[in-house]
This record gives structure tokens, C-alpha cells and sequence, in this order.
């Protein structure tokens, strides 16, 4: 246990409490700070508030952080959908559902665990917690990803990541229509500012560029191709938003009112390429749509 403490000079007057806290903390998320709210572990003028509480002059916050909890990783038999396979690298299809690797709220059933049951090895590079995981993609998007067996492998993966001559093509269904063909959207991310859970275009933000491509346009939707150039944290649920047309079933980007009962967003990466980081050569993957996504496309071809 770790205690903080904030006198009245350091406070925001009219802010949240979570808010500030959250900020000067540097937190995670708002989540985690309105948990430790909740578990009664902040106290402005020795008494227990709430996460709505609003900071008042002379306020004093005394504040009590949990240490982390340390998570265990271990092999689970759960099936994998493997689109290659060598000493290398191993290439997966990843349903819509699963997450990539174990965090808070999800020690288990991840690919990680389903990883570590199927391999022998699994590079070390991320460490105990994501073994040979190279690139992510975010829980409720399917499709393929690369995961590397040895350092090697990792290193030389990473490196086509970094110089951006990785191969990623993503298909979206987003709402609205699409007046453009075609398009790139060049605009930096970064955490929104106002809420620390998702990511926004800001001005100090990191370099991200989308390219997409208009494949089907319907009454009040389009299908696309999206090509990513960058990899930053949701950025073509960011950057489709940014441009007005969010990502069908997108809970944290998306309409509040959804035209579909969806467990998230529409989106699915279709297509890798890189380059063998043994033999050189040049490799592509392609995992086709879900049934899930494809019955959604089916419903709107008709309506």
C-alpha cells in the first residue's frame, strides 16, 4: 500500500475528484481510480466521498493505492484458428471476443494462454506477461495476427512494425455514407483529455495515418477497406469517427443508439504481409469476414 496525500493547494476547485485524481496520478484509466474510490481507499477531510464528489477550497485528499497485483500466466487448452505455423512465427485468426494478452480484469482465456498451451516456445521480449506478441489487435476486432516464437523472430518482426512496411489491411462497416472513393486520414492520436478510457485526435498527439478505400455503399452505410500506415491504439475506430462516420457497433466511438445488437465494433483485420525474418521472403495472410460480420452485410444488402 502506497499513501498520497493533497493538501488544499494542490486541488482543482469545481473538478471531479476521480477526474483530478486520475490526472495527477497518472492512473490508468478514470475506471480504476472510481474503483479505488469506491473500495473506499480516498478520503477528502478524513471522510470516505464518492467519485462524483466535486473538490471544495481547503479540501484535503488523502489517498491509498493498492500495490498491482501480480498476474500468473499459464498455458490453457483453448482452440486456435492457425493460419501458419513454422519454427518462426505462428500466424492466428483471432475471434471476436478474445483478448490478447492478460491484464487486470482478464487473467485468462486470452490468446496468450492458448499461446503458451500450443507452443513450445514463445519469444521473451514483452516479457512473462505478453510472450510473442508483436502487434495487438483490440478485443472485439477479429482477424489475423503474427505472433513470434524466438527473440529473433520478434526483433525483426517489430522492426517492419516500426519502418511501417508491414502489410495490415482492416474491413469495417461504418455508419453513414461515404461521398469519397477513397481517402487517407493523416491525424495524431493520444489519450482524449477528457476521458483517459479512450483515445482521440489531439494536437500533441502521436503520428497516425489511415488510408481506406469505399468497397459497398448502402442506405445508411458503407463497407470498407482501411490500410493502416501507423498502428496506434484504436486508430481506425479514431480516425472513422474523427471523419463522422464511427464504426457500426463501436461501444466507446460508435452512436449511442445502435442499429444492430452487437457485441462490438464491426471491424476485422483481413489481411497480413511481412517478410520471413528467417528466409526473407514475403508473406501474406488473409482470415475471410465472420459469419457474424458477414450476417450483419447480408441484412443491409436487402433493407
Amino acid at each position: 500500500m502506497k499513501n498520497v496525500r493533497f493538501t488544499e493547494d494542490d486541488i482543482s476547485i469545481g473538478v471531479r475528484i476521480d477526474k483530478f485524481l486520475t490526472d495527477r496520478l497518472k492512473a490508468s484509466s478514470r475506471s480504476y481510480m472510481q474503483n479505488i474510490i469506491d473500495k473506499g481507499l480516498v478520503k477528502v477531510n478524513n471522510k470516505v466521498v464518492k467519485s462524483n464528489y466535486k473538490l471544495r477550497g481547503g479540501d484535503e485528499i488523502e489517498v491509498t493505492i493498492p500495490e498491482a497485483e501480480k498476474l500468473e500466466v499459464i498455458p490453457q487448452e483453448i482452440p486456435l484458428d492457425i493460419l501458419y505455423e513454422d519454427r518462426d512465427v505462428i500466424v492466428i485468426n483471432k475471434p471476436q471476443g478474445m483478448v490478447v494478452h492478460p491484464a487486470a480484469g482478464n487473467k485468462d482465456n486470452t490468446l496468450v494462454n492458448a499461446l503458451l498451451h500450443h507452443c513450445e516456445d514463445l519469444s521473451g521480449i514483452n516479457g512473462v506477461i505478453r510472450p510473442g506478441i508483436v502487434h495487438r489487435i483490440d478485443k472485439n476486432t477479429s482477424g489475423v495476427l503474427v505472433a513470434a516464437k524466438n527473440d529473433n523472430a520478434h526483433n525483426k518482426l517489430a522492426e517492419q512494425l516500426k519502418e511501417h512496411t508491414m502489410n495490415r489491411e482492416y474491413i469495417a462497416l461504418v455508419e453513414g455514407r461515404l461521398n469519397n472513393e477513397s481517402g487517407t486520414i493523416d491525424a495524431p492520436l493520444g489519450r482524449n483529455p477528457q476521458d483517459r478510457l479512450k483515445y482521440a485526435v489531439v494536437k500533441n498527439g502521436k503520428n497516425a495515418v489511415t488510408h481506406y478505400n469505399v468497397l459497398q455503399v448502402f442506405d445508411r452505410f458503407t463497407l470498407v477497406a482501411c490500410k493502416l500506415e501507423t498502428g496506434r491504439t484504436h486508430q481506425i475506430r479514431v480516425h472513422m469517427a474523427y471523419i463522422g462516420h464511427p464504426l457500426v457497433g463501436d461501444p466507446l466511438y460508435g452512436y449511442k443508439k445502435q442499429s444492430f445488437k452487437l457485441e462490438g465494433q464491426l471491424l476485422h483485420a483481413r489481411i497480413l504481409g511481412f517478410v520471413h525474418p528467417s528466409t526473407g521472403e514475403y508473406m501474406e495472410f488473409e482470415a475471410p469476414i465472420p459469419e457474424y460480420f458477414q450476417r450483419i452485410i447480408s441484412k443491409i444488402k436487402v433493407s
